[in-house]
């Protein structure tokens, strides 16, 4: 028996389950699936799927703690991604400080984004459009089937 801490809708859930178990979703939890939303590994290697897939072009970041660098054509994205937490608002608030503190570049063709999970959506959200606009920065979400939408 494996002893599990789960986040279910906000709260702290802690039971018992014999390993190699399906968890209450059916879902077996040595995929990473479920559980709260994907690691940060996950959502960092979706992106960059989604990237390529859209022409862009990975490259080594500027600032060596950039999660992902891209360019496509004179565009340049910057990216901060983050996984599953038990303190979503406070990475996500931890993400956009930290590209604060990379936007070093005024130009427009330079854009910076915070790449989360389905499970911090929500939090990375609270920071009002009208200022992600004003920093030219993008939500993209990467939900647990591993897809991205822009937010």
């Amino acid at each position: 028996m494996d002893l599990l801490i789960d986040r279910l809708d906000g709260k702290a859930m802690v039971f018992f389950e014999p390993r190699g178990a399906e968890n209450l979703y059916g879902l077996c939890r040595c995929r990473g699936l479920r559980c709260g939303g994907v690691k940060e590994t996950q959502v960092v290697d979706a992106f960059r799927r989604w990237l390529t897939s859209g022409a862009w072009t990975l490259v080594t970041p500027t600032d060596k703690h950039t999660d992902v660098e891209a360019v496509r054509g004179s565009e340049r994205l910057i990216c901060e991604a983050k996984g599953r937490t038990s303190a979503a608002g406070l990475d996500c608030d931890t993400a956009y400080g930290q590209l604060l503190r990379r936007m070093t570049d005024p130009s427009p063709a330079v854009r910076y984004a915070v790449v989360v999970p389905t499970s911090a959506l929500t939090a990375a959200l609270r920071v009002p459009r009208w200022v992600r606009d004003a920093l030219r920065l993008t939500v993209y979400e990467v939900r647990d089937d591993l897809t991205v939408a822009t937010h």
